[in-house]
Protein backbone atom coordinates (compact mmCIF):
# COMPACT_ATOMS: atom_id res chain seq x y z
CA UNK A 1 0.00 0.00 0.00
CA UNK A 2 1.54 3.51 -0.96
CA UNK A 3 1.81 5.78 1.60
CA UNK A 4 -0.29 8.84 2.06
CA UNK A 5 2.96 11.43 1.63
CA UNK A 6 3.15 9.50 -1.61
CA UNK A 7 -0.26 9.70 -2.96
CA UNK A 8 -0.47 13.56 -3.04
CA UNK A 9 2.96 14.44 -4.02
CA UNK A 10 3.10 16.53 -7.07
CA UNK A 11 4.72 15.36 -10.14
CA UNK A 12 7.14 18.28 -12.15
CA UNK A 13 4.88 19.12 -14.33
CA UNK A 14 1.80 19.02 -11.57
CA UNK A 15 4.04 21.37 -9.71
CA UNK A 16 5.00 24.31 -12.44
CA UNK A 17 1.49 24.34 -13.83
CA UNK A 18 0.44 24.79 -10.28
CA UNK A 19 3.29 27.48 -9.27
CA UNK A 20 1.89 29.54 -12.81
CA UNK A 21 -1.34 29.27 -11.81
CA UNK A 22 -0.62 31.59 -8.45
CA UNK A 23 -0.38 34.97 -7.95
CA UNK A 24 1.36 35.49 -4.82
CA UNK A 25 3.98 33.77 -2.63
CA UNK A 26 4.43 33.73 0.88
CA UNK A 27 8.29 34.50 2.11
CA UNK A 28 10.19 33.46 4.64
CA UNK A 29 13.36 34.95 6.09
CA UNK A 30 15.30 34.95 9.21
CA UNK A 31 15.63 37.47 11.50
CA UNK A 32 18.60 38.69 13.50
CA UNK A 33 17.12 36.80 16.45
CA UNK A 34 16.01 33.65 14.65
CA UNK A 35 12.34 33.95 14.88
CA UNK A 36 10.94 34.06 11.02
CA UNK A 37 10.24 36.74 9.21
CA UNK A 38 7.26 36.24 6.92
CA UNK A 39 5.84 38.21 4.10
CA UNK A 40 3.32 38.02 0.31
CA UNK A 41 4.55 39.38 -2.58
CA UNK A 42 3.91 39.17 -6.51
CA UNK A 43 6.87 36.87 -8.20
CA UNK A 44 7.71 35.84 -11.92
CA UNK A 45 9.30 32.98 -13.49
CA UNK A 46 12.71 33.22 -15.19
CA UNK A 47 14.54 29.93 -16.36
CA UNK A 48 11.63 27.70 -13.99
CA UNK A 49 13.17 29.84 -11.00
CA UNK A 50 11.06 31.51 -8.67
CA UNK A 51 12.30 35.45 -8.63
CA UNK A 52 10.87 38.41 -7.07
CA UNK A 53 12.26 41.83 -5.85
CA UNK A 54 11.65 44.51 -3.36
CA UNK A 55 13.03 47.55 -1.93
CA UNK A 56 16.68 47.30 -0.86
CA UNK A 57 15.67 48.59 2.53
CA UNK A 58 12.81 46.64 3.24
CA UNK A 59 13.09 43.34 6.37
CA UNK A 60 13.94 40.71 4.08
CA UNK A 61 16.50 41.55 2.32
CA UNK A 62 18.48 42.78 5.42
CA UNK A 63 17.93 39.46 6.43
CA UNK A 64 19.10 37.70 3.65
CA UNK A 65 22.13 39.65 3.24
CA UNK A 66 22.85 38.64 6.89
CA UNK A 67 21.49 34.89 6.16
CA UNK A 68 20.88 33.98 2.63
CA UNK A 69 18.55 30.94 3.67
CA UNK A 70 14.85 31.63 2.55
CA UNK A 71 11.61 29.17 2.30
CA UNK A 72 8.50 30.33 0.27
CA UNK A 73 5.12 28.38 -0.22
CA UNK A 74 2.36 28.87 -2.47
CA UNK A 75 -1.37 27.48 -1.82
CA UNK A 76 -4.58 27.21 -1.93
CA UNK A 77 -7.76 25.54 -1.45
CA UNK A 78 -10.50 26.16 1.11
CA UNK A 79 -11.45 23.04 1.85
CA UNK A 80 -9.32 19.91 3.22
CA UNK A 81 -9.94 17.86 0.36
CA UNK A 82 -9.00 20.70 -1.91
CA UNK A 83 -5.60 21.75 -0.60
CA UNK A 84 -2.69 22.17 -2.54
CA UNK A 85 0.63 23.51 -1.97
CA UNK A 86 4.56 23.56 -2.52
CA UNK A 87 7.04 24.81 0.08
CA UNK A 88 10.64 25.42 -1.60
CA UNK A 89 13.52 25.88 0.87
CA UNK A 90 16.71 27.21 -0.59
CA UNK A 91 18.99 30.07 -0.57
CA UNK A 92 18.82 33.63 -2.14
CA UNK A 93 20.63 35.05 -4.74
CA UNK A 94 20.55 38.87 -4.46
CA UNK A 95 21.09 41.46 -7.18
CA UNK A 96 20.96 45.08 -6.91
CA UNK A 97 22.93 46.26 -10.13
CA UNK A 98 19.68 48.26 -11.62
CA UNK A 99 19.95 46.43 -14.91
CA UNK A 100 19.53 42.71 -13.48
CA UNK A 101 17.17 44.30 -11.19
CA UNK A 102 15.29 45.51 -14.17
CA UNK A 103 15.29 42.33 -15.61
CA UNK A 104 14.00 40.23 -13.06
CA UNK A 105 11.10 43.37 -11.93
CA UNK A 106 10.30 42.94 -15.81
CA UNK A 107 9.44 39.02 -15.05
CA UNK A 108 6.96 40.09 -11.97
CA UNK A 109 5.15 43.06 -13.81
CA UNK A 110 4.87 40.97 -17.38
CA UNK A 111 3.20 38.28 -15.46
CA UNK A 112 1.04 40.01 -12.68
CA UNK A 113 -0.07 42.71 -14.88
CA UNK A 114 -0.75 40.80 -18.18
CA UNK A 115 1.79 42.96 -20.28
CA UNK A 116 4.52 42.54 -22.66
CA UNK A 117 7.64 41.81 -21.76
CA UNK A 118 8.86 44.71 -23.23
CA UNK A 119 6.66 47.25 -21.72
CA UNK A 120 6.65 45.61 -18.51
CA UNK A 121 10.93 46.48 -19.22
CA UNK A 122 9.97 49.65 -19.41
CA UNK A 123 7.87 50.41 -16.73
CA UNK A 124 10.31 48.12 -14.73
CA UNK A 125 13.19 50.77 -14.98
CA UNK A 126 12.21 52.85 -12.89
CA UNK A 127 11.99 50.64 -9.94
CA UNK A 128 15.50 49.24 -10.63
CA UNK A 129 17.16 52.05 -8.34
CA UNK A 130 15.90 51.49 -5.39
CA UNK A 131 15.11 47.93 -5.32
CA UNK A 132 16.96 44.27 -5.00
CA UNK A 133 15.94 41.10 -6.91
CA UNK A 134 16.29 38.17 -5.51
CA UNK A 135 16.11 34.44 -7.32
CA UNK A 136 15.26 31.51 -5.01
CA UNK A 137 17.99 28.57 -5.75
CA UNK A 138 15.81 25.54 -4.70
CA UNK A 139 17.42 22.96 -2.20
CA UNK A 140 14.19 20.77 -1.00
CA UNK A 141 10.67 21.39 -2.81
CA UNK A 142 7.72 19.81 -0.84
CA UNK A 143 4.59 19.57 -2.34
CA UNK A 144 0.73 18.10 -1.85
CA UNK A 145 -2.17 17.78 -3.42
CA UNK A 146 -5.13 16.49 -1.29
CA UNK A 147 -7.36 16.37 -4.64
CA UNK A 148 -5.30 13.39 -5.85
CA UNK A 149 -7.08 11.67 -3.07
CA UNK A 150 -10.30 11.45 -4.20
CA UNK A 151 -12.13 12.46 -1.60
CA UNK A 152 -11.09 9.41 0.81
CA UNK A 153 -8.68 10.34 3.95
Amino acid sequence: MAKRRDLIRMTSDEMRQFISEQKSLQVATLNKDGTPHLSTLWFGIIDDEIVFETYTKSQKILNLHRDPRITVLLEDGTEYEKLRGITINGTAELYSEPEDVQKYAAAVISRNHGIDLKDATNAAANLANKRTAVVIKAEKTISWDHTKLGGSY
